[in-house]
C-alpha cells in the first residue's frame, strides 16, 4: 500500500513541477556554445591517441619483420 501511495504523490509531484512555464534558451545556442567545444577537444585527444597507437604498431611490425 506504501508503494501505491508513494507512487500517486510522485506522479503529482512531478504533474506540479512539469506545469511550471520557463524561458529557455534554444537548444541549437546550447548545443553550440557547450556540447560543440567539449567534442572537438575530445576528438583531439582520440586523435593523438590513435596516431600514438598506430605509430606503436607500426615500430612493433617493423620490429618483427627485421628479425
Amino acid at each position: 500500500m506504501k508503494k501505491v501511495i508513494l507512487s500517486l504523490v510522485f506522479v503529482a509531484a512531478l504533474t506540479v513541477v512539469s506545469c511550471k512555464e520557463k524561458e529557455a534558451a534554444p537548444v541549437e545556442e546550447v548545443v553550440t556554445e557547450e556540447v560543440v567545444p567539449a567534442v572537438e577537444e575530445a576528438v583531439e585527444v582520440v586523435a593523438d591517441t590513435t596516431k600514438a597507437a598506430v605509430e606503436t604498431a607500426v615500430d612493433a611490425a617493423t620490429e618483427a619483420v627485421t628479425k
